[in-house]
């Protein structure tokens, strides 16, 4: 019944805005709006200085020695400073902690069956390469029968669209099902969210019950509220069907005091940036003498944003016979460090052609113009078989250009919305709803409407108008090419737009695509080439 509520909620969500769409018409306030609306996002604008001026404190605060804070956004820029001092030691020699069960991984007799050089060949055609000090690790499975899940968890799965398990999820879930630690060096979209949280449920089912006042059991650190949210959005689907009560921690969604008093409830599972976790700490709302389960996820986003000293304090408040999940994207030094001082007997799991290495499920293509006009007869020529294929997100950077191809988008019966700075909160919300759920088949965002923005089956990115930097532009085109799916990048370009030519020719080049002989003369008039 309320699936039903929510679709009919949608539904007419939906036909409200196709409604509008139908009837607007072009604004004739005073020229000085028209000009604003034709400006870049101001949002965008504002966000960009306000963040070089950030950066600069920032870089100052370095070179002095000061330990000076700051919060990021999701795209990791400083956004306000903030004093996050660490958590104060604990000596753990003078608590009393219960035994752990960590082992819960029964091999399937398929796997068991598997030869040393069958399980190589496996590893090698799906990107895994494991390494180990001592105690092999089981073997990667091909199957969601080979996890020998309960009837439960193999449902909340199928329901979620899995047929086949990702080739993280394929190997270090068996190896955290063992009990062992994990170096977990994997992309955004790789499909490791569920790779710890599925063995995380596991772990706390065979716990004993939460008695009141206790709790977590699982705790999931993450360094930006916007990656915390997708995560405690995955685990709560997940942990629902066992009624494992699961709460956030962090800041833009729920205030404090909501969050403290879900708290007091009793949680298995928290989800929080270090920050909040810290804060609720110290408040002592919550006791870590239950947790046996942690992860750090992208811990090398948290050292780059300064979080080293408050990671390192978090993991000193909890049991040391604990299990530790570190999930990074690279492997650099610090992040060896902290992997050598927390984890026991670590089983590092890469997946993918290397640590830094390009998306090779995204595809992109660049078309040069001599002129803007030239981009509508092209769009029009592709959106109907990018629509068949799966969602379509198209960006720009001037919210006029957004809302002119949302408004034309919808007079050709393509289902289109727009999300601007301009825009508000409960709007861009709905859109995003409709659009996650699949009920919008096209988007049009400017860069700054569509952070944290996490949809599965993208199948299309249209940059339409280029991005302010080649920053902006990666973050754009890893829309797509999520969780081991493919997707195609589309940039249009014009014969003016040479010095941001010359920075794409390089990212092309990086990321071993093809450089078209038009793109190449482009970037060529570009004297810092």
């Amino acid at each position: 019944m309320a699936r039903a509520n929510e679709e009919d909620t949608l539904e007419a969500f939906m036909a409200e805005i196709n409604q509008e769409l139908k009837t607007s018409k072009p604004s004739e306030g005073p020229k000085n709006r028209r000009e604003e609306f034709e400006r870049e996002d101001d949002i965008e604008s504002f966000m960009k200085f306000h963040t070089e001026k950030l950066i600069a404190e920032q870089k100052a605060a370095a070179l002095t020695g000061k330990k000076e804070e700051f919060e990021y956004d999701s795209d990791d820029n400083p956004i306000s400073k903030k004093q996050v001092e660490p958590l104060p030691p604990l000596n753990h020699a003078e608590i009393d902690y219960e035994p752990i069960d960590k082992h819960f991984y029964k091999e399937h007799p398929e796997v068991t069956q598997l030869t040393p050089e069958e399980i190589k060949q496996y590893r090698k055609a799906h990107q895994i390469r494991v390494s180990w000090t001592t105690d092999e690790p089981p073997p990667p499975v091909k199957t969601f029968a080979h996890y020998k899940f309960d009837e439960i968890l193999n449902k909340t799965i199928a329901e979620a669209g899995y047929t086949e398990p990702l080739p993280i999820q394929k190997q270090a879930v068996p190896v955290a099902l063992s009990g062992r630690d994990i170096i977990g060096i994997a992309k955004t979209g790789s499909g490791k969210t569920c790779a710890f949280v599925w063995p995380m449920i596991i772990h706390i089912k065979a716990q004993r019950p939460l008695l009141k006042g206790e709790g977590p059991i699982g705790i999931i650190v993450a360094p930006t509220r916007e990656l915390a949210q997708q995560i405690y959005s995955e685990t709560k689907k997940f942990a629902k069907p066992y009624r494992l009560k699961v709460a956030s921690l962090f800041g833009g969604m729920q205030n404090k005091k909501q969050q403290i008093q879900k708290l007091k409830l009793g949680q298995h599972i928290v989800v929080a940036t270090p920050g909040r976790l810290i804060d609720i700490i110290k408040l002592k709302i919550i006791k870590t003498v239950r947790v046996t389960f942690l992860v750090l996820d992208e811990a090398d986003k948290m050292f780059d944003m300064g979080f080293e000293p408050q990671v390192r304090s978090i993991v000193g408040q909890i049991n040391p016979n604990r299990q530790t999940l570190l999930f990074s994207a690279t492997f650099k030094r610090p992040i060896e460090e902290l992997a050598r001082d927390i984890l026991t007997n670590p089983v590092r799991i890469t997946v993918g052609l290397g640590v830094g290495a390009a998306n090779e499920d995204i595809t992109q293509v660049v078309n040069v113009f001599d002129t803007e006009d030239q981009k509508w007869p092209w769009l029009m020529s592709r959106i109907g078989n990018w629509v068949q294929e799966g969602s379509v997100l198209i960006f720009c950077t001037k919210k006029n250009v957004a809302e002119d191809i949302s408004n034309r988008l919808n007079e050709q019966n393509f289902s289109t919305a727009a999300i601007h700075g301009d825009k508000t909160q409960p709007e861009r919300t709905k859109i995003m709803f409709a659009f996650k759920h699949h009920n919008l088949p096209v988007l049009v965002a400017t860069d700054v409407a569509s952070r944290g923005l996490d949809v599965k089956n993208v199948k299309t990115v249209l940059n339409f108008q280029c991005a302010r930097d080649i920053d902006a532009h990666t973050h754009r085109i890893g829309r797509t090419g999520r969780a081991g799916e493919k997707g195609v990048a589309y940039t249009l370009i014009t014969k003016k737009e040479a010095n941001f030519a010359g920075e794409l020719v390089k990212n092309l080049q990086g990321a071993k695509q093809y450089v078209s002989p038009e793109l190449q003369q482009l970037a060529m008039k570009n004297r810092k080439f």
